[in-house]
């Protein structure tokens, strides 16, 4: 799914009301009436007054139809219309003319320079004061209400993008802080970063029906994974296939104290598909692997506590590596002369190389000898989180700035990098930028990581494009962790309650 800028959206709104055709207030009423919808599933039983504060604008004016549309259904509705400017929208004065007469439901003018009105505990208000539209950070005594809002003991909803919030850029003023934001046929790209959850809070989002020809016609850098396009890439298996046409994967993690790294990468890995998995460990790990793990084949490293040495690559189609290995001088070399011997096969172009998976240690190793940055194979998949991306490539003043720097190297180095954490990102070398929607903070435990790693592994053991490996790897990471928490609360999910629910969601790609 495509997430566009707001002047795309402006005009992706200005083609529908045309081609449909159908006036602005009408799309203005069909989107009041999807958020009204949505609302009423989620507070079928809310008893307690809704305050709706609504500025001179468009969002202003779809507040005033929700206030309208909500006060059918009984609920106990005021509206406060900021006293913000003198210019008001076409489409908010026919909203307010509508709303008048209900002559039983209260509107208030708010003056900003007036003592601000208190809200009883438990009641909720509805941010329509400005939507995406907004150019310019709030402060003020615009800021000074806002902020008197963000403190008062009650529920905050956002109609389309919480006041103050840019879509597109960081945000420094003062914030509305929703605990639940709705927007309109897509996401906004600021709600994808964690840096304004307190803002955005859980956000939602539906389609109001826009012009579909624009919406694919339309050109973009940044989509949201959904099941829709993770289904199209899932391959189904034929009848004849056997596990060589699944291919040989080759997880080398572990090291003294760390072995179960390896066995979670491993089984995530074969779990995910491969036909043939085999774990390069330090002999440490030999009967711990053999025993604990009796689907996979074991490689041993000439090392007792970490790994020296990779052998004989050629048989592989694909090499995870990192989870555990620590980073020992043997390790380092050992990770370099990995590389240096793809890039010597690559020059030969004798034989096919296998495709890289680096996570964990691999990266830290990294992060110390950054000249080896551009010895990375083409196509090579790197999953830091936050603080390993940090100890790599420096510290950002805001998410904005780090995701464009991800972008960057990425197309630098022809990678895909991915930025583990709630709506992951996959930086790809064409510049895009993909965000997930699966996964759940319960997923933020030990050994996660190493799973994801053994995922992508598998995915691009069986001849999935590192692109394809990425996108499908990734949600299937977060959806097995959705399905997982439904049976253990998230405080409980441990990273093998990952791989252990990855079968049920294979199903649910499918039959979703």
């Amino acid at each position: 799914m495509k997430i566009l800028n707001t002047d795309q959206i402006r005009a992706l709104d200005a083609q529908t009301i045309k081609k449909e055709p159908i006036s602005s207030i009408d799309l203005m009423e069909r989107a009041s009436q999807t958020f009204v919808d949505w609302f009423v599933d989620q507070f079928p039983k809310w008893k307690n007054q809704i305050c709706i504060i609504c500025g001179p604008g468009n969002n202003g004016g779809d507040g005033l139809a929700i206030a309208r549309l909500l006060f059918e259904k009984d609920y106990l509705i005021m509206v406060l219309i900021c006293e913000i400017s003198d210019h008001f929208s076409d489409d908010f004065l026919i909203n307010l003319e509508r709303i008048k007469k209900l002559e039983s439901l209260p509107i208030e003018q708010l003056n900003l320079e007036d003592k601000h009105p208190s809200f009883e505990t438990g009641t909720m208000i509805i941010d329509a004061i400005f939507g995406s539209g907004l150019n310019r950070s709030i402060s003020g005594k615009l800021g000074e209400y806002i902020t008197y809002l963000n403190e008062q003991n009650v529920f905050r909803i956002a109609v389309d993008v919480p006041s103050g919030l840019f879509s597109e850029r960081h945000s420094n003023g003062v914030v509305f802080n929703a605990n639940y934001t709705f927007s309109f046929e897509f996401p906004k790209l600021s709600f994808v970063f964690p840096e304004y959850q307190n803002h955005v809070g859980e956000w939602f989002f539906q389609s109001i029906n826009l012009d579909t020809q624009f919406i694919q016609e339309a050109k973009t850098t940044n989509y949201f994974i959904d099941n829709q396009s993770v289904k199209a890439i899932l391959k189904n298996r034929k009848k004849y296939d056997h596990k060589g046409t699944f291919g040989h994967a080759l997880i080398v993690c572990g090291s003294y104290g760390k072995v179960g790294a390896a066995i979670l990468a491993g089984k995530a890995c074969l779990r995910s598909g491969a036909g043939l998995v085999t774990i390069h460990s330090p002999k440490c790990a030999y009967n711990i692997l053999q025993i604990s793990f009796p689907e996979a084949m074991v490689s041993i490293d000439d090392h007792e506590f970490c790994i020296s040495n990779v052998a004989e690559i050629s048989s592989y189609k694909s090499i995870g590596i990192g989870c555990g290995i620590g980073t020992d001088e043997l390790t380092q070399k050992a990770l370099n002369k990995l590389l240096d011997t793809i890039n010597k096969q690559s020059k030969k172009k004798k034989e096919i190389n296998p495709l890289l998976v680096l996570d964990a240690d691999a990266l830290n190793i990294l992060s110390e000898n950054k000249n080896w940055l551009k010895k990375l194979p083409k196509g090579s998949i790197l999953t830091p989180h936050p603080k390993e991306f940090e100890r790599l490539f420096g510290k950002f003043e805001n998410d904005f700035q780090r995701n464009e720097h991800q972008r960057k190297i990425a197309q630098k180095f022809g990678i895909y990098l991915v930025l583990k954490g709630a709506n992951t990102s996959i930086a790809c070398p064409n510049g895009n930028c993909y965000f997930n929607s699966t996964g759940n903070p319960g997923m933020a435990t030990g050994g996660s990581g190493d799973v994801l790693t053994g995922i992508l592994t598998g995915f691009l053991a069986q001849g999935y494009s590192a692109f394809q490996a990425c996108i499908l790897g990734i949600y299937l990471h977060g959806l097995a962790g959705d399905i997982a928490s439904e049976s253990t609360q998230q405080e409980a999910l441990l990273s093998s309650d990952i791989i252990n629910h990855m079968g049920q969601a294979f199903k649910a790609i499918r039959k979703n």
